[in-house]
């Protein structure tokens, strides 16, 4: 097992562990809202920010799987638009990348 993969499985892993942290908390936090108004202001603030933070795992996730994907299909170390090979430096600070640097400049993130 390379240590790219090694390093996606491990941030697979992380990243479903967290994914279910923030869905466990939705679960104790939902129910009747708090009387007061200003704390039923906090807990709706809160619930939004687990929202968003639960929302940013899966997209990373779902960038994580597609990149291992890659990986068992032997494309993994090239561009899925170009066909180059993707810098060893790029994939060792973004290991879930599948563009080339300057196809990732040109592209919006996936």
């Amino acid at each position: 097992m390379s240590q790219r993969t090694a390093a996606l499985e491990a941030l697979r892993d992380d990243l479903i562990a967290r994914i279910e942290r923030y869905q466990a908390s939705k679960q104790r936090s939902e129910g009747a809202l708090d009387k007061d108004m200003e704390d039923q202001s906090i807990e709706l603030e809160n619930s939004e920010v687990v929202d968003s933070l639960e929302n940013e795992a899966e997209a990373e996730l779902r960038q994580v799987m597609h990149a291992l994907e890659r990986i068992e299909a032997g494309e993994g170390e090239r561009c899925e638009r170009c066909g180059t090979s993707i810098d060893d430096k790029r994939l060792a600070a973004l290991p879930y990348t599948t563009r080339c640097m300057n196809c990732a400049e040109q592209l919006p993130s996936v």
